[in-house]
C-alpha cells in the first residue's frame, strides 16, 4: 500500500448480508489542537440553531432522512473519532431534503474526514455549494451551476477554491493552495455569512473573506455536497445557526446571554478550541466591566442519566470559568458556576435540532 493512502473501509455483514456495523478505519490522529492554537480564530456562530444533524438518530448503514441524493451514502462509525458519520459515496449531489430558507446572517459548521478513492490520485476533492434555487428539491436545477438565482461553489481537498456566480454567469473566483486536506484526517469547516459577505474557515484559519460575494438581497435556500470520482467525504455535527449574536446587549441589558458557541465533545467537560472566538468576545465584555459578577450555567439535553447530566453540566461550567480566567485574564473571583443538567430545556428533547438548542451555556448578570 502506498504511503499516501490513510483510510480503509471495513463493512461487516451478517449472515443475511445485511449491514451489522460499518466501521471506517482512519489514520492515527496527530496531537490535538489547544485553545491557544486558535488565538486568531474570530468565528462566532449564529445565536439560534435552526438545523442540526449529528446522525445519532439514524442507524448505521442507513441513509439519513433529513437529506436527499442522486448519488449514495450511509451512516458509519470510525475507529478513531466518536459518533456517527455520514459517508457520501458515488458521483452526484447530496442536499438537505427540503432545502432551507436562510436569513441574511447565518453560520454553517461541520466536521469532515475526506479520503481519496484511488491510491495514485492525491488530487482528491469534494464540493460544497451555497445557492438560491427556484425549486430547492430539484437536484438538477442549473446543472453544474446549481440554482437559477446565483450562489457560490467551493471545493475542498488537495486545495480550497471558490467560484461565485449570479444570473448572468460567474462573477469572482479564487483558490488557496495551502488549505490542504490529508486523506483520513479530520477537519472543521466553518462558513459565516453576513448579508453580502462570506468568510470561510479551514480549522482555525480564515482562508477566504469575500465582502461582496453575494448581491444585496440574495437569499440562500439550499446547499449541497458535490461528489466526483476522486474523494469520499464523511461529515458529522452539521449545524446551521441564524442571526448575529449581540452579546453585549444580551448580557449587560437583558441580563442573560445564551450561547451555543462553546463546544464540548460528547460526555466531556474540556472546552474545545473552536470555542475561542465566542470566549474571546465574552471575555472582552467582562474585562470592560470589571465590577460586574456573572454566573455561568451549563445545560445538557436529556440523553443519558439525570445525575450524570447534572454533574456534566456543572463540570462544563467550571471549565468555561477556568478558560476565561486562564486564557483571557478574566478575574475568576467574579465568576460563579452552576449546572442544571437536563432540568431546564428550552425545547422538547425530540429532534437533533431541539437537543442542540438544549445544549447551551448561559451567562447571567448578578
Amino acid at each position: 500500500m502506498s504511503a499516501g493512502i490513510f483510510c480503509l473501509l471495513f463493512v461487516h455483514l451478517n449472515a443475511q448480508n445485511e449491514p451489522a456495523k460499518d466501521t471506517t478505519a482512519v489514520q492515527t490522529a496527530s496531537e490535538k489542537p489547544t485553545l491557544q492554537s486558535y488565538s486568531k480564530y474570530d468565528f462566532v456562530p449564529g445565536e439560534k440553531v435552526i438545523f442540526f444533524d449529528d446522525f445519532t438518530e439514524t442507524a448505521v448503514g442507513d441513509f439519513p432522512p433529513n437529506w436527499n441524493t442522486n448519488a449514495s451514502g450511509e451512516i458509519v462509525t470510525t475507529n478513531l473519532y466518536p459518533g456517527n458519520w455520514f459517508k457520501m459515496t458515488g458521483e452526484g449531489s447530496i442536499v438537505i431534503d427540503e432545502g432551507i430558507k436562510l436569513p441574511e446572517n447565518y453560520t454553517i459548521e461541520y466536521e469532515v474526514i475526506a479520503f481519496q478513492k484511488e491510491e495514485d490520485n492525491n488530487n482528491f476533492e469534494f464540493g460544497f455549494y451555497l445557492y438560491s434555487a427556484d425549486d430547492p428539491k430539484d437536484l438538477n436545477e442549473g446543472g453544474a451551476v446549481p440554482g437559477n438565482k446565483g450562489g457560490i461553489k467551493m471545493n475542498f481537498g488537495y486545495r480550497a477554491t471558490y467560484s461565485a456566480y449570479d444570473e448572468t454567469g460567474y462573477t469572482i473566483s479564487g483558490e488557496k493552495d495551502d488549505a490542504v486536506m490529508e486523506s483520513g484526517k479530520k477537519y472543521r469547516l466553518s462558513f459565516w455569512v453576513q448579508k453580502t459577505r462570506l468568510r470561510v474557515y479551514f480549522n482555525q484559519v480564515k482562508i477566504f473573506d469575500l465582502p461582496k460575494v453575494f448581491k444585496a438581497g440574495f437569499q440562500c435556500n439550499q446547499m449541497r455536497f458535490e461528489l466526483w470520482e476522486s474523494a469520499t467525504p464523511l461529515i458529522t455535527n452539521f449545524r446551521i445557526a441564524a442571526g448575529m449574536p449581540d452579546m453585549r446587549n444580551k448580557l449587560m441589558t437583558d441580563g442573560k446571554l445564551v450561547t451555543y458557541g462553546i463546544y464540548f465533545d460528547v460526555n466531556k467537560d474540556v472546552v474545545k478550541p473552536e470555542s475561542y472566538g465566542t470566549l474571546k468576545e465574552i471575555a472582552k465584555i467582562l474585562n470592560e466591566v470589571p465590577d460586574v459578577k456573572v454566573k455561568i450555567v451549563g445545560h445538557t439535553d436529556a440523553d443519558g442519566q439525570d445525575a450524570a447530566n447534572l454533574d456534566l453540566s456543572k463540570r462544563r461550567a467550571a471549565s468555561v470559568k477556568a478558560e476565561l480566567a486562564r486564557t483571557f485574564g478574566v478575574n475568576a473571583d467574579r465568576l460563579i458556576t452552576d449546572g442544571m443538567g437536563e432540568s431546564q430545556p428550552v425545547a422538547p428533547n425530540d429532534t437533533p435540532v431541539n437537543k442542540a438548542l438544549n445544549r447551551r451555556v448561559e451567562f447571567i448578570k448578578m
